[in-house]
């Protein structure tokens, strides 16, 4: 079963102005994903967040400090969902090979769960990949917000694993190849659809694709026991 982040409880009502907010935010995420910062203006989001225009300003000083806001949001986001699956950077590491292991297996799904099955992921992704084809101050916070302590992270559950040094060459390489894999799907979307013969991506289908993930790793962790 593959397992979805889980959601988080709202412990009071949102204030108009933290929903506003919370909106312009979404409304930004989804458009600088799709058009790029340059080519979305502020009047866009604001209709898309059916937000005044004067609310960006307000909230967030500028066009630049909302793209702020957006990346803070990814990190939030992601790091919830890593939090789940591999503990904080701060969290001691599993007791033995076979629980780092499995700690490995358990990252994974919940990867695909949220990468591959979750809508949400979608414009996530697709803002990223935009900063990541042109850096901005807000890809620095992604990077150190997100990526660097998770692949870290994995990293150092790999040495858990195997033996293995976290920080050499060829661990940090592993660590990408499996993350990478993950990716793929969201970003190849589509064309995996239409090879699949898949009219969507839910719960079914992100099942097999944990299963080759999953098989993958299995077998690089046979050949580097084999190895040993």
């Amino acid at each position: 079963m593959i397992k979805q982040p889980d959601a988080k409880i709202l412990r009071r009502e949102a204030s108009p102005a933290e929903t506003t907010r919370a909106a312009l935010v979404k409304a930004a995420l989804k458009l600088f994903g799709r058009r790029g910062f340059d080519g979305t203006s502020t009047r866009e989001i604001a209709a898309e967040a059916q937000a005044n225009i004067g609310s960006i300003a307000y909230h967030f000083g500028s066009k630049e400090g909302l793209r702020t806001a957006a990346a803070d949001f990814i990190v939030e986001t992601i790091q919830t969902v890593a939090g789940q699956a591999l503990g904080n950077a701060q969290a001691p590491m599993p007791g033995g090979a076979g629980a780092a292991q499995a700690q490995l297996f358990a990252a994974l799904e919940r990867m695909v769960g949220f990468v591959v099955a979750s809508p949400q992921a979608g414009e996530i992704v697709q803002f990223v990949l935009r900063e990541l084809s042109h850096p901005t101050a807000a890809l620095d916070r992604i990077y150190d917000g997100v990526f660097e302590p998770t692949h870290r992270r994995m990293c150092q559950l790999w040495e858990q694993a195997t033996g293995e040094p976290a920080e050499s060459e060829a661990t940090r390489l592993i660590v990408f190849t499996l993350i990478g894999q993950v990716i793929y799907f969201r970003i190849g979307r589509e064309a995996v659809m239409r090879r699949m013969g898949w009219n969507d991506i839910g719960a079914a289908e992100a099942a097999k694709v944990v299963a080759v993930t999953s098989g993958n790793l299995k077998a690089i962790l046979a050949a580097r026991k084999r190895q040993g």
